[in-house]
């Protein structure tokens, strides 16, 4: 090995070594833990676990199955989900088996520091930049957790690492230039075409695998990698090197291509949550405003608390006072069997030595500030300040804090190893389970050693109840070791079988909520962070004196407080096995009884209950479309009949949970909806479709009758089926953007109760069946078109509203809708061609102007959309 080359290889050992003892120290953390993930934490394991659910029955060549596979993570970008789920699929799920693949993302991040270090410095500066990343508490306060941040700080540190490679790539071959070229095009010359194409293609393609990746872990990472990126296109612009501005955008290319299917489907819903992200959590949580000197000095406070004191300080005084011994050539040798390290002075004595090293030195320190100094001001940008959101810039800044501690002479070592075991010393009193020195860092992660909060409990005892059933468990309190968040977890451990939410966070939806829910939780004393606490104690109290409800269990929590677990007395739904099997096949699904006031009123939910039986098979794939149809053939359209379609079990069946063939009995008891219109006598139909093989026949009714009367008496409010209230909820589209925010902000309400939003499958089946019958219903259309859009289903929605257009064609707003989706599918041509149709119809209507700003963006005309935007302003 030559004296002043040290190869990579050298360092691998004790880079190993720093992994596996960083691993040992993380799993015995693990093992000693028992505390309950809080709500980031809980979200993210639940994230896991619906990509490791969608795995385990791929269609790689189905696009609809990659389109919902992106939408089961619409605001997070899903790498640290997917890479979680092959540790799931072995070793099974749970909190330290998901922990697990932080290894994977430590493998990374000390790959790519250590190689950091040995690109810029030297082996010995990446192998102490590699140990410092264990004992940095930015670190390892997020390393113990199943959170995104630190797989983020894993792969910006990968990327800018092959980012510095493609900077710092030896021009070996020469620039790219004529000759080149000939020589490439020279078939004879065999060995410098293969050598060069490697060199031009493997450096940039895997930075472009890298960054892609990157931006599949989260979006922040553009505040870290986006000055480097631009300074190394100026620079290269500037010195004319084309070739290194091609394997730049080959690399940039290789990662749109990546991460652009996520982002494609989901780019509408991160926007509008990044807003609330960043401004509406800035605003609640008292973030300094950025016109303030707090703002732009908030991470320059928390950095040295993030690095550990010790280390920052030593490190920083290594590299202000001994800079200058950067000129010292050291290098690693395997003498003895063990690796020793060894200095060279004798270049010094060269002519121009001195200034070429540290030319050479202080070119690497101001690419490491480079990306440090703009991943600073980017971030203080933010006005949503965290800790957290800074941590990626941690491991760069280790690069030249280990370069200070190497820089100190031998006989200083002392303040070298001193800053490391202080900072040891530090670390293993924040980890302690034990409140040694609490003060002593504000990044103390203790391991919790008991405490049974009974999310497990809970759980079983929601399944106990109903085994064949998916239940929605209202959650009241919103703390750190009880919310809806890890509920919901602890559902998702029990095959997705019980879902939690957060619910009484609004006054005026106190009624909804206590209509629509069987399952809610409460607890005393604290109740953590809620927004209303006016309408939680309404929804408690209502739960607590209702006698729709009753107390199912309590439990005693750690906190001296009490849980209670309450039951709607007469489910929504009920499941009961029967003693036969159907051995040679199963028959028809059976309406064995309908049950109906005597008479109610039009226009207001009238309470229904069905009671079906037949196989588990036909039940639980069964959709059933039923018409009340009027006696009396002579009333208007509109009160000739209304539709009850739904699932069977009103979709809360659960798969698996029955044999197929087994026989059960479902009832029913929901509401449904008369016209406004309707008057007279009204009678059954009913029809089974199969919503997996479309296999449809005709269900025998009872002999039932509604009256619908002006003078029937009131009936007490009763909650209507989903898939009733979606239908509903269409029928205002028309009416354009003063009905939108209505209809979704009732459906955000409705997807609380049914977390899958299975309604919206129900409701697009069963209207898509309708509408072969009935082709040129605008009703349907516009309900379809809804659900379409609520499932993303980009093709889908373009199609329906063209329909709807067809039939609403003096409707500005139908043609505006359909100049909306073609937009969010990324073809303004088409959109605009449906805005100039709307605009023929009302020119003066403001979001048109908004969307055909949009238009003249995507394709590029600045000018257009910037006339349409002060229009759009001027309008509104």
């Amino acid at each position: 090995m030559g004296a002043n080359k040290p190869t990579w290889v050298t360092g691998l050992p004790i880079l190993g070594s720093v992994w596996l003892t960083g691993a040992i120290v993380d799993r015995v953390w693990f093992a000693v833990d028992r505390s309950i993930p809080g709500w980031d934490q809980a979200d993210y394991l639940t994230g896991a676990m619906n990509y490791w659910r969608a795995f385990q029955t791929p269609d790689w060549f189905s696009q609809d199955w990659w389109t919902s596979l992106w939408m089961l993570s619409s605001k997070m970008p899903p790498l640290v989900y997917i890479s979680t789920t092959p540790f799931l699929s072995l070793f099974g799920a749970g909190i330290e088996q998901s922990t697990l693949v932080n290894l994977l993302y430590s493998a990374i991040l000390l790959t790519a520091v250590y190689g950091l270090g040995l690109r810029l410095f030297t082996v010995e500066v990446g192998l102490w930049a590699a140990g410092l990343c264990l004992l940095l508490p930015g670190l390892y306060k997020i390393r113990l957790d199943f959170l995104i941040d630190y797989p983020l700080v894993a792969m910006v540190t990968l990327s800018f690492w092959l980012l510095t490679l493609l900077v710092m790539e030896v021009e070996t071959e020469g620039r790219l230039n004529f000759s080149s070229f000939a020589r490439l095009l020279n078939p004879i010359d065999r060995p410098f075409i293969a050598r060069s194409l490697a060199r031009f293609f493997l450096l940039p393609i895997g930075f472009g695998i890298a960054l892609g990746l990157t931006f599949l872990t989260k979006q922040p990472a553009i505040f870290f990698l986006l000055v480097p990126i631009v300074a190394f296109f100026f620079t290269s612009l500037r010195d004319r090197n084309w070739k290194k501005l091609i394997q730049l955008f080959l690399g940039l290319f290789v990662a749109t291509t990546i991460c652009l299917p996520w982002y494609r489907t989901n780019w509408l819903l991160i926007l509008t949550a990044g807003k609330r992200a960043t401004v509406d959590s800035a605003i609640a949580e008292g973030d300094p405003p950025l016109n303030t000197l707090a703002a732009w000095t908030f991470y320059l406070r928390e950095i040295p608390i993030l690095v550990s004191l010790p280390i920052f300080v030593v490190g920083l005084v290594g590299l202000v006072l001994y800079w200058k011994r950067s000129v010292v050539v050291g290098y690693w040798v395997w003498t003895n069997r063990r690796l020793q390290r060894v200095s060279d002075y004798g270049g010094l004595r060269a002519r121009g030595y001195r200034q070429k090293t540290q030319r050479s030195w202080w070119h690497s320190v101001r690419w490491l500030l480079i990306f440090l100094i703009g991943a600073y001001l980017l971030c203080s940008l933010n006005v949503n300040k965290d800790d957290r959101y800074i941590t990626p810039l941690l491991p760069v800044l280790t690069i030249l804090l280990a370069q200070g501690l190497v820089l100190y002479p031998d006989r200083l070592r002392a303040f070298r190893w001193g800053a490391v075991g202080l900072s040891g010393i530090l670390m293993v009193l924040n980890l302690l389970p034990l409140n040694i020195a609490p003060k002593l860092s504000s990044n103390r992660h203790p391991a919790v050693l008991g405490g049974d909060w009974h999310h497990a409990n809970v759980i079983d005892e929601v399944i106990r109840a109903l085994p064949y059933q998916r239940s929605t468990l209202g959650v009241l309190p919103s703390t750190v070791e009880l919310n809806q968040h890890n509920l919901n977890y602890f559902g998702a451990l029990r095959n997705f079988q019980v879902y939690g939410r957060q619910v009484g966070t609004r006054l005026k939806q106190v009624g909804q909520d206590a209509r629509s829910l069987s399952w809610l939780v409460t607890k005393s004393g604290n109740q953590g962070a809620i927004r209303q606490p006016e309408a939680q104690t309404a929804l408690g109290g209502a739960i607590a004196q209702s006698p729709d409800f009753r107390l199912q269990k309590t439990w005693s929590l750690p906190d001296n407080s009490v849980m209670k677990l309450y039951r709607r007395r007469v489910p929504f739904v009920q499941v009961q096995p029967s003693n036969q099997v159907c051995t040679w096949g199963c028959g028809p699904v059976r309406l064995e009884q309908v049950r109906v006031p005597n008479q109610a009123a039009p226009g207001k939910p009238m309470p229904v209950t069905y009671r079906w039986s037949g196989s588990w098979e036909q039940l639980r794939s069964g959709l059933v479309l039923l018409t009340w149809r009027a006696e009396k053939q002579k009333l208007n359209p509109q009160a000739a009949r209304w539709l009850h379609d739904h699932a069977i079990g009103l979709g809360t069946l659960q798969p698996d949970s029955a044999d197929k063939k087994a026989q059960f009995q479902v009832v029913e008891r929901t509401a449904m909806l008369p016209p406004s219109e309707a008057q007279g006598s009204y009678t059954l139909e009913a029809t089974y479709l199969n919503r997996e093989t479309g296999e449809t026949y005709s269900i025998a009714v009872p002999k039932i009758k509604v009256q619908i009367a002006d003078t029937a008496p009131e009936i007490a409010d009763v909650e209507l089926d989903w898939v009733t209230q979606l239908r509903s909820l269409s029928t205002n589209l028309p009416k354009g953007l003063d009905a939108l925010d209505p209809i979704f902000e009732q459906i955000g309400f409705i997807n609380q109760f049914d977390p899958i939003q299975d309604y919206v499958t129900q409701a697009k089946q069963t209207l898509e069946f309708r509408l072969k019958q009935e082709p040129q219903n605008l009703e349907f259309f516009y309900a379809l078109a809804l659900a379409n859009v609520l499932k993303r289903q980009l093709g889908g929605a373009i199609d329906t509203f063209q329909q709807v257009t067809r039939l609403d064609a003096n409707n500005p707003n139908a043609h505006a809708y359909l100049a909306f989706v073609n937009l969010y599918d990324f073809r303004p041509q088409a959109a605009q061609a449906a805005l100039k149709t709307a605009f023929a119809l009302d020119p003066d209507l403001p979001e048109l102007h908004a969307l055909n700003a949009v238009a003249a963006l995507m394709q590029g005309n600045v000018g257009q959309a910037w006339q349409e935007f002060q229009s759009f302003q001027k309008g509104e």
